[in-house]
């Protein structure tokens, strides 16, 4: 969104903006939290070791913020945008 459409967003408008975005986040959240009941519990009855470690640990727990990361990535660069919320502007 360009910086002279942002300035031109009305009320209603911005709610919606952030409702969607809230929304997003909401299901970022429950995606992620199914990638770590897959990636923990679900690879629990693999034999499988990274450096003397069980996969789901490694999977439950590294995986799991690696993955948060790249959804945060996602979320900020491809769909959240820059708005004015309005407000007093207060100089701090």
């Amino acid at each position: 969104m360009k910086q002279n459409n942002r300035a031109s967003m009305n009320d209603a408008q911005k709610f919606s903006l952030v409702r969607r975005e809230a929304i997003y986040t909401g299901l970022a959240l429950v995606g992620l939290i199914i990638f770590w009941l897959i990636a923990g519990f679900g690879t629990a009855s693999l034999d499988v070791k990274i450096f003397h470690l069980p996969l789901w640990a490694i999977l439950g727990s590294i995986g799991v913020w690696l993955v948060a990361i790249l959804i945060s990535f996602v979320l900020s660069k491809i769909l959240f945008k820059d708005i004015d919320l309005g407000g007093d502007d207060d100089g701090r």
